[in-house]
């Protein structure tokens, strides 16, 4: 922390390759996070608008951290306990989801989407209705015993002011994780739980587009649009080279094989959050109980 690899002089413009760049950009117009690989070595550079910077060798196993003298580090944290560690578990072999993941029962729940789609919000309106929270924005997989597990990451849950207001009525109910971030930490333990287990997936919810002039709405989802829509919702896969791509995408087959999948679609009106949460639960207990009619959880079909 607070070192890098090289020197700044030793490392030429010339021999950093532009791996990825984001869409979104900072007021100054520069894109919020670019990924760089550098030539003739086996390192990745991560490069965040603030100034803020990390490298990480192609084993993921050495990890540099540096940042401006106008940040902190924890605001360097907050990269690192996310999107940073959610890059390093790629590199790792890990398959991750761009989800986040609450226990019902002895079982996990994944809602997948892209940034924005209101994963964490779901997450939290579940847990302030006494469901552990496993994991918020990436949840890891582990294949074992033919099933999927997802695997627990930190207790708390990261949230946007607009998203605190709907669950707490105060768009300032919660701290932020850092003076110079807007986002919210609500803390799990107690009110609202943390599952420490890993527990296998029984369900997974696609968060689709809002629908402006009703409540929320569940619809099934086949196979192959299932592994369609999986595929961009995987953390961190701008950066897969084409047999990390191969082999994940015989995972995500595997993965829509054994685990139903659901297109949940949320309402614009936030007075429907809490009708949205009764619909996901009476939804899996139907699929659970469909599972048990058939004689246990069973994979739906061939993997793809």
């Amino acid at each position: 922390m607070g070192g890098a690899p090289y020197r700044q002089e030793e490392m030429p413009e010339s021999r950093q390759i532009l791996a990825y760049q984001s869409s979104s950009k900072n007021e100054d117009g520069k894109p919020e996070l670019e990924m760089w690989r550098i030539s003739d070595t086996a390192l990745l550079r991560i490069a965040y608008a603030d100034g803020t910077q990390f490298w990480m060798d192609r084993d993921a196993r050495e990890l540099w951290a540096a940042w401006p003298e106008n940040l902190t580090l924890e605001d360097a944290a907050s990269y690192l306990l996310g999107p940073i560690l959610g890059v390093l578990l790629r590199f790792r072999g890990a398959t991750c989801l761009h989800a986040s993941a609450v226990a019902f029962g002895d079982r996990a729940v994944a809602f997948v989407g892209p940034p924005g789609s209101g994963k964490s919000t779901t997450a939290a309106a579940l847990a302030q209705r006494g469901h552990a929270v496993l994991s918020d924005d990436i949840v890891a997989l582990v294949e074992r015993d033919n099933a999927f597990f997802a695997v627990p990451a930190y207790p708390h849950l990261s949230l946007w002011p607009e998203s605190v207001g709907m669950l707490y009525g105060d768009s300032n109910a919660l701290p932020r994780f850092t003076p110079a971030w807007d986002k919210r930490r609500l803390a799990l333990g107690g009110d609202c739980k943390f599952e420490e287990r890993e527990l296998p997936v029984a369900a997974i919810y696609l968060l689709g587009d809002r629908r402006p002039d009703s409540g929320p709405g569940i619809a099934s989802v086949d196979l192959r649009a299932a592994l369609l829509e999986l595929l961009p919702n995987t953390y961190a896969t701008n950066i897969l080279d084409a047999q990390m791509r191969a082999r994940e995408f015989e995972i995500l087959g595997r993965l829509v094989a054994r685990v139903p999948v659901r297109k949940l679609s949320p309402s614009d009106d936030s007075t429907h959050l809490e009708s949205l949460c009764e619909q996901v639960l009476a939804d899996f207990q139907s699929l659970r109980g469909r599972a048990a009619h058939r004689g246990g959880e069973k994979p739906r079909g061939k993997p793809l």
